[in-house]
């Protein structure tokens, strides 16, 4: 059920097919909503919490896919080889557990959801997990004394105080049908980038226009080789070159992983689930006769056994030497 509904906003978000017009009044009366809270909070009739930490917001104005994980995760590992002791609160979507709670990399993904658990393994950073950012950022100060906190996806959590907003955008999909939700993919509107310190493109597609005057980076991936669950060297894309394969991701966007895939040259048999979703049951009922191609994101929700077809691919963070000298320069808060 949850597939064939993501499948169907999909189509009518970033598609042909155009949203029903019963979805429209709701469109509206979640912006009025949003508009309206995030004024208050302008206006200080709503009250941010400041945490004694540098706080600095990554976040979208899409649902899904923008990028804005692995910006963290990089943020996080270019901050900490500066000398910068450095914390990530996150929701912990999917996490089945009391919160705050710490994330380690051995923390079972049940209790901390799949993508804080990733910026732990990824990062070896401090990571909290929380819907209340403002309780995830306390948590850290009190136990880890952070010099700077990222809040990954915290750009609409105006109750969290923050000193710079960084807004990820996927060139590729762009706004979409450009209409709020349930109509459209946005949380708000696109005029909302103006108030943003900094925009990070992902991929190399057309930027939009409502991002002039703001400081824009462009950020790419690289898959470049794939590593066995079981153990063992890695192997580069290019050693599965005519082999029968399959591919499988239950992230966002699962068509860019695929899509990456076959830019390498290999053809796959591409198996894709909704965001977040479980994935053991699914791969123990596919064939294990071929390699099998996971994201990530994915591989940290796999239990502890030996699926010797199954290979993890990770990601690679690039940006321009200006742009990560600038951007980092921004994010510590230097002039």
């Amino acid at each position: 059920m949850r597939g064939r509904l993501a499948r169907w906003l999909d189509k009518r978000w970033y598609g042909s097919a155009r949203p029903p017009v019963y979805l429209r009044p709701a469109a509206g009366l979640f912006g009025a909503v949003s508009g309206l809270r995030r004024k208050l909070y302008r206006w200080d009739w709503l009250a941010s919490i400041a945490i004694p930490a540098r706080v600095v917001v990554v976040g979208n104005l899409t649902v899904g896919g923008n990028g804005k994980t692995p910006l963290v995760a990089w943020l996080a590992c270019q901050l900490t080889a500066a000398g910068v002791r450095v914390g990530i609160v996150t929701r912990g979507y999917g996490g089945r557990q009391h919160y705050p709670l710490t994330v380690t990399p051995t923390t079972p993904v049940a209790h901390a959801g799949d993508e804080a658990l990733l910026l732990a393994r990824l990062t070896g950073v401090p990571v909290v997990a929380c819907r209340d950012r403002v309780a995830a950022a306390r948590s850290l100060c009190e136990t880890c004394h952070p010099d700077l906190i990222l809040a990954d996806d915290g750009l609409q959590h105006y109750r969290l105080a923050r000193d710079m907003e960084i807004v990820a955008i996927d060139t590729i999909r762009g706004f979409g049908n450009g209409a709020l939700l349930p109509a459209g993919p946005l949380r708000e509107l696109p005029a909302r980038l103006a108030q943003a310190d900094a925009v990070v493109f992902k991929g190399a597609g057309e930027a939009p226009t409502e991002a002039d005057g703001t400081p824009n980076f462009v950020m790419n991936y690289a898959l470049e080789q794939a590593v066995p669950l079981a153990g063992g060297p890695a192997r580069t894309l290019e050693w599965f070159r005519g082999r029968p394969l399959r591919a499988l991701a239950a992230i966002a966007e699962p068509e860019g992983f695929f899509r990456a895939l076959r830019l390498h040259g290999l053809e796959i048999e591409a198996h894709a689930l909704p965001d977040h979703a479980p994935i053991a049951d699914f791969i123990r009922r596919l064939p294990s006769d071929r390699p099998l191609l996971i994201t990530e994101k994915d591989a940290v929700k796999l239990p502890l056994e030996r699926l010797e077809h199954v290979w993890r691919v990770p990601l690679r963070v690039i940006f321009s030497e200006s742009d990560a000298a600038n951007l980092l320069a921004l994010v510590r808060g230097a002039t």
